[in-house]
């Protein structure tokens, strides 16, 4: 089964392919030029450099979101134009999910934070148990002196909400706070296609009519203008 994902939460986003266990390319750039200039032009090139055609892609599969507004919005409408265009099956993962997978193994809890704005972040807490992440906080807006008194344990904090209130978070929780490598800072895109190979092979497909971003609260402009 092959599986070409993308990942927009982030300004780090990107595409990835897997052919069952094998990963076959992947593409992270962080740059200013927006997911919407960039992402058919890097989906061409990696179907050129894997000699792969659009139709042999069995699934498509997005990262849900929380995250960017924008980004979430161009990630969904591009892998639904995907799905529409070759009638194959969609397939969305958490993307904090698929950030705690940057650690797997983790003996302590891990803490995917992303800038929600507003002072808040998006966050969840998740725990390794055995083979899987178990979580311990579901997916929320929160503001992260909140978020903080929840947390007892160790726990390795990623993400770049990590990074906005890192002074906060090693303040509050002192010699239990860690923090990820600059790589496992961001959402990977290749953790999103692994996400979705399991999904897809669980039969766990969404609908591409009704399947919308994980946004977690309304916009900026829906709360100015009451949307």
């Amino acid at each position: 089964m092959k599986i070409l994902a993308i990942e927009t939460a982030t300004m780090l986003g990107g595409l990835a392919i897997m052919d069952g266990d094998t990963l076959l390319a992947e593409s992270r750039i962080n740059v200013r030029a927006t997911h919407s200039e960039r992402l058919m032009k890097e989906l061409d090139h990696m179907l050129s450099v894997t000699g792969l055609d659009l139709r042999e892609i069995d699934v498509f599969g997005v990262s849900a979101g929380p995250g960017s507004f924008t980004g979430l919005r161009v990630g969904f409408s591009t892998i639904k134009g995907l799905v529409y265009s070759t009638g194959k099956k969609l397939v969305t993962v958490p993307t904090l999910e698929a950030l705690a997978w940057n650690v797997p193994f983790a003996k302590y809890s891990v803490c995917p934070l992303l800038d929600a704005r507003r002072k808040e972040v998006y966050g969840a807490l998740f725990k390794w148990m055995g083979c899987n992440f178990a979580r311990l906080i579901t997916e929320q807006a929160i503001k992260i002196s909140d978020l903080l008194t929840k947390i007892e344990e160790p726990t390795i904090f990623l993400g770049e909400g990590a990074l906005l209130n890192k002074d906060m978070i090693i303040n509050t929780l002192n010699d239990k706070a860690h923090f990820g490598d600059p790589q496992q800072m961001m959402p990977s895109p290749a953790n999103v296609a692994a996400l979705c190979m399991k999904k897809a092979i669980a039969g766990d497909f969404a609908d591409a009519m009704t399947a919308v971003p994980a946004y977690l609260r309304r916009s900026e402009a829906e709360i100015k203008f009451g949307i």
